[in-house]
């Protein structure tokens, strides 16, 4: 236990010595600031999108940031703590989004907005969706142009029954095993 301490440790003071040497070369030359880009810009998105929950937006916020420490870059002292003043334009970039949002939005749009602002949940969403994406990409097209009328056009079983020239019991069963197979598979 002590040997993997001591390897976080060096690994520490490597990393915040190459920051240092990033750091006096961008103050130097403005196109070395891309190495300091570089070194940050997943950590950066990762916190912003654990904040924000929408990938572009998320990504847009992102380039914000990183546009933001650039234009301001000549005013950061070198004192080592780069990524905190980072970190610090980062979440003010996540608060103005937040500010422009709830500044534009409709009435409509407050039934959407979830209960609770948990990243981990919006996460664990996220996957789940994916998962759910990349099953349905797998169903035959008929079964797909059934979760289509159901839930995408909102059809009723009597109504997807006429389209699809089936007995509307039929339809129901098909749609409710269908479901059922796919949040079996969604469990596994």
């Amino acid at each position: 236990m002590a040997e993997s301490s001591i390897t976080l440790t060096s690994e520490k003071i490597r990393r915040e010595a190459d920051e240092t040497k990033l750091i006096k070369a961008a103050k130097k030359d403005p196109r070395a600031f891309g190495e300091l880009y570089r070194l940050y810009v997943n950590q950066i998105f990762r916190y912003l999108y654990s904040r924000i929950g929408n990938l572009e937006e998320a990504e847009d916020a992102t380039s914000k940031t990183f546009l933001a420490a650039f234009e301001a870059f000549d005013k950061f002292r070198q004192d080592g703590h780069f990524a905190s003043w980072l970190f610090a334009i980062a979440r003010n970039k996540a608060m103005d989004h937040f500010r422009q949002r709830d500044n534009s939005s409709s009435v409509d749009e407050i039934e959407d907005v979830p209960l609770e602002n948990d990243p981990l949940l919006g996460v664990i969403q996220s996957e789940q969706t994916a998962a759910l994406s990349r099953l349905i990409q797998a169903l035959p097209e008929g079964d797909r142009e059934l979760l289509r009328l159901r839930f995408l056009a909102e059809m009723s079983f009597p109504e997807i029954a006429r389209i699809l020239h089936r007995n509307e019991d039929a339809v129901k069963k098909m749609t409710y095993r269908m479901l059922a197979r796919l949040n079996s598979q969604l469990e596994d």
